[in-house]
């Protein structure tokens, strides 16, 4: 969701100087130097296509350059040391996290063509052989407008990578802003996506989200294609983006995904409720209804979960009320899909052919409507329309909450940090 544009050119800005803004003021960030002088240093080097290394959510194949929201990689290691080198099309100052088996996040800015150094024999938890084991490493890109090239992983003199096997269970979201986590603290490790994936524990998780994008295929805030188009591509809308592929991006293959999600979750349609959009309703539900065919096409065991719409809120008389979109499509788009009309002869659909397709065989339902109502009060959304950091985990708590009881699924992350910096407490009790 994007509502104004000068606000969202000063954060840009703000990233671009490495700088979160907490309540319009500087947040205290003493993020480590990790850039080395790689011919000082004596190293085992692997390309980025290693077997060895598990690339998460949305790659392209061809530059190993990843997209928004939160692209990241996992590899396992011997020894105590862990740098990479990022390629020239990394973006100079994405902030990046980073950790060791289930340490907490640390984060520092990388650079184009540098390689970074982010383990070494003083990390915390480098001696410790449980319960991760063997030790992993993971990185994940936090900011949604940039991104990072790998060149090479490196480990110690005579050391090796590990190959990670993935968890068997995947959950994948397809959104905008909200879902990539515009104007949270850490952005793609701040939003209610990333902490529905991480905090179920267990569980690979992609995030395949960009700020002010539509789901009906047209222009939106800058945003040339829509996700019904879109999602079936490697890459993302962005400029850069579009300097790296042109107008002839990469489609997105799915038979190479490392693993096929179980669930899926859309929250898609406040860039096209906003007027200055000029989408139909009739266009809004089209394009929904391509989307979720698109998904069952590529994903016939999924389940899809489609998220009710939050537009903020509003006075109303002596307290506020939450503005809902799209209410009523919504929920026809579910009703459809769980028709017979439907379900008896399901269609599904291939944005990059813009074909549709009407399968042999009958499906079971598999779409389920998540109320987001009452979830979030006013002062969780910040002043940039956007929810704030707790406002992100109050929806992210929801949501894990309504899978398990939905689809069963345990919560196994019972310790590792999920999200950073959000330990508040008050030591003075006599105030």
């Amino acid at each position: 969701m994007l509502l104004k544009t000068i606000p969202y050119l000063l954060g840009l800005c703000a990233l671009a100087r490495g700088t979160i803004l907490q309540n319009g003021q500087p947040r205290v960030t003493d993020y480590p130097d990790t850039k080395i002088d790689i011919a000082a240093y004596e190293f085992q080097t692997y390309n980025a296509d290693a077997a060895e290394i598990s690339y998460k959510g949305r790659w392209d194949s061809k530059k190993r350059t990843g997209y928004p929201s939160a692209p990241g990689l996992v590899f396992g290691f011997t020894g105590n040391t862990v740098a990479i080198t990022f390629g020239e099309l990394t973006t100079d100052t994405t902030l990046v996290g980073y950790r060791i088996g289930g340490m907490d996040w640390t984060f520092t800015n990388v650079t184009a063509g540098g390689t970074h150094l982010f383990v070494t024999a003083e990390t915390p938890g480098i001696n410790e052989t449980y319960p991760v084991s063997p030790l992993t490493f993971e990185l994940r890109v936090t900011n949604w407008a940039y991104g990072v090239q790998i060149s090479q992983v490196h480990v110690a003199e005579g050391e090796s990578l590990v190959k990670i096997a993935p968890y068997g269970r995947t959950i994948e979201f397809i959104g905008d802003s909200l879902s990539a986590g515009m104007y949270t603290s850490y952005e793609g490790l701040s939003s209610f996506a990333y902490g529905v994936g991480a905090g179920l524990g267990d569980t690979e998780y992609y995030v395949t989200a960009y700020p002010g994008i539509c789901v009906t295929d047209q222009d939106c805030w800058g945003n040339p294609r829509g996700q019904s188009h879109q999602w079936f591509y490697s890459s993302d809308t962005s400029w850069r983006a579009s300097q790296i592929w042109g107008d002839e991006p990469e489609p997105w293959d799915f038979n190479k995904q490392e693993t096929i999600p179980d669930i899926v979750i859309i929250n898609l349609g406040t860039n096209d409720n906003n007027e200055a959009n000029n989408v139909t309703s009739e266009a809004y539900v089209d394009a929904y209804k391509k989307l979720i065919q698109g998904v069952h096409g590529k994903y016939p065991e999924a389940q899809v979960i489609v998220m009710q719409l939050w537009m903020g809120f509003y006075a109303y008389g002596n307290s506020y009320a939450q503005n809902l979109g799209y209410e009523q499509e919504l929920q026809d788009v579910v009703a459809y899909f769980n028709s017979d009309e439907y379900l008896s002869a399901p269609a599904i659909w291939d944005g990059t052919t813009n074909t549709t397709t009407t399968l042999d065989e009958p499906s079971e339902a598999f779409v389920h409507y998540f109320s987001t109502k009452g979830i979030m009060q006013h002062n969780d959304i910040g002043p940039q329309w956007h929810p704030t950091d707790v406002g992100a985990i109050k929806v992210a708590s929801h949501l894990t909450q309504f899978i398990k009881l939905t689809f069963g699924w345990d919560m196994v992350a019972t310790g590792p940090e999920i999200f950073h910096e959000t330990t508040y407490w008050n030591d003075e009790q006599n105030y």
